[in-house]
């Protein structure tokens, strides 16, 4: 199973039943990936065809196949109610390594189509552990000198200052 990082692209959905009666439903994402659950902001006034263009990461750690969406209905006055809900295999986004948005069918709890969801996937494996062969917590004490340091000519750690998000503002001073 590849590790990494799953970027989720939330980008609207449309066909969706509208449950509340007295307005426009206010709908709202729950994204679960095995034990991590996200929520996506609740949207207001769109009824049945909703747009939240939001982005989650979740982390890819052990054995993940899918990725669950369900849709939720927010409700001020009692608790909020199930709409539907949409699930995705990860096995073509571990090869592929991104899907453009796509529409998926949202069923509810009867297996019936109840709308589309539109979701976009990006995987970022991790780089590749070594096996500890090189010494003491991964630490390359080959000619670089070990632990990503370049003593190169500009004596700086792994080339460039700007890589380093603000190493060139900070206070020390190589002596």
């Amino acid at each position: 199973m590849p590790l990494g990082t799953l970027e989720v692209l939330l980008v609207d959905a449309k066909g969706l039943d509208n449950n509340d009666f007295l307005a426009d439903m206010d709908p709202y994402v729950l994204l679960t990936l095995r034990t991590q659950e996200k929520k996506s902001n609740v949207v207001s006034g769109q009824g049945s065809a909703p747009e939240w263009n939001e982005t989650f990461v979740f982390t890819v750690s052990d054995d993940v196949s899918e990725l669950h969406l369900k849709i939720m209905e927010k409700d001020n006055f009692s608790a909020d109610d199930f709409v539907g809900e949409a699930t995705i295999s990860l096995e073509p986004i571990f090869t592929e390594g991104s899907i453009p948005p796509t529409a998926y069918n949202v069923v509810n709890q009867d297996k019936e189509y109840r709308g589309e969801i539109k979701v976009g996937l990006r995987f970022t494996p991790e780089p590749e552990q070594n096996d500890g062969a090189s010494g003491e917590y991964g630490r390359n004490d080959g000619p670089s000198g070990g632990y990503g340091r370049n003593d190169g000519p500009s004596g700086e750690y792994g080339g460039s200052e700007e890589g380093y998000g603000g190493w060139k503002q900070s206070s020390y001073v190589e002596e």
